[in-house]
């Protein structure tokens, strides 16, 4: 049994929250964007000397756990009591997690990178569909047409050899339907029937991910590497290195998990378009990244269609609340 599970648990109402203003949920999504380009970046920066992706996903895990468990320590967040249904549900989650993050890599060997970025660009389409054949739900014609520019931008942005084999196709394809999948599960778990805080959320995922990204990196051969490693490359730095790369994932994982309840998960979605294009940005400024007039184009048509996606978005929530505030009015006036 799990030390989560011998935590006193607390049976505490939720109360109703009141819905966000605009200026929140963007808020959330402009920090999402800090913490997503400096833990890519630093991601980036570690990797190079310790060349072991499961093993570091497993260190970001174990961060999430110690995060969590000082936050609940303060009494910051409440455990809900769970049934042996719900907790299954978690355990199935999590292994989405997981699977996404194997798939994804295992893909990246059977194509190009360029054909990679490009498929798992189509992310906002499939939770689109996801959204419309699962959960009955209608977007308007524009918000249809503000996607194009995001996904296809994208496409453009990193166009290069696009080389796949039949079966990396698939399961690139298949890692873009799970990250849609993903992103709409977490929405779900935060906003349906559970109704979880990011943080509450976090703390039961962490140490079921720690475990699956341990048995991913024995079987990969990776927990043999690390003993080498450890024996001949490890340093005082790169443990400090790695201790601080698994504080900016938990806040990461926290801010995501938050930005994902007060947007929605289309939106996530679209915001992981745009971060993708913000880090190419970044690499022609502080790498002196190369890029072609298509690129250049690509980066401007997921620029304007992210501001694009936003403004439909914006109007969309105005004409809600519109109609929301003239039905009260209605409603209060039959009552009078």
């Amino acid at each position: 049994m799990s030390d989560q599970a011998a935590l006193p648990m607390h049976n505490v109402p939720a109360p109703e929250s009141q819905p966000d203003s605009l200026r929140t949920k963007y808020l959330w999504l402009a920090v999402y964007f800090f913490f997503n380009l400096a833990l890519t970046i630093y991601n980036k920066a570690v990797l190079g000397n310790f060349p072991f992706p499961y093993i570091l996903t497993g260190i970001h895990a174990i961060s999430g756990t110690i995060g969590c468990l000082y936050f609940y320590s303060k009494k910051t967040f409440t455990l809900t009591p769970l049934s042996d249904r719900e907790n299954v549900t978690l355990f199935l989650f999590s292994l989405l997690y997981t699977i996404n993050i194997a798939i994804s890599n295992v893909s990246l060997n059977l194509v190009t990178v360029p054909f990679h970025q490009i498929v798992r660009a189509m992310t906002p389409f499939f939770t689109v569909i996801i959204y419309v054949v699962g959960f009955r739900k209608v977007y308007s014609t524009m918000t249809y047409i503000s996607l194009i520019p995001v996904v296809a931008g994208v496409g453009f942005a990193t166009a290069g050899d696009y080389y796949f084999t039949p079966i990396g196709f698939i399961l690139t394809l298949l890692g873009a339907f799970l990250a849609a999948l993903k992103t709409v599960a977490t929405n779900r778990v935060q906003t349906g029937r559970l109704r979880l805080s990011p943080l509450e959320l976090l703390f039961r995922m962490s140490p079921l991910a720690f475990i699956q990204t341990v048995i991913y990196a024995y079987f990969t051969g990776e927990i043999a590497g690390l003993r080498e490693y450890w024996s001949t490359s490890m340093t005082t730095t790169m443990m400090l290195k790695l201790a601080l790369n698994g504080a900016i994932a938990f806040g990461l994982n926290v801010v995501s998990f938050t930005a994902n309840k007060k947007t929605g998960a289309l939106t996530m979605t679209v915001a992981a378009n745009v971060k993708q294009i913000l880090t190419i940005v970044l690499a022609i400024i502080f790498f002196h990244l190369a890029v072609t007039p298509l690129n250049a184009l690509g980066i401007m048509l997921t620029l304007v269609g992210g501001a694009w996606y936003a403004k439909v978005e914006l109007d969309s929530k105005q004409r809600s609340n519109f109609v929301a505030a003239v039905r009260s009015k209605e409603d209060t006036a039959v009552k009078a």
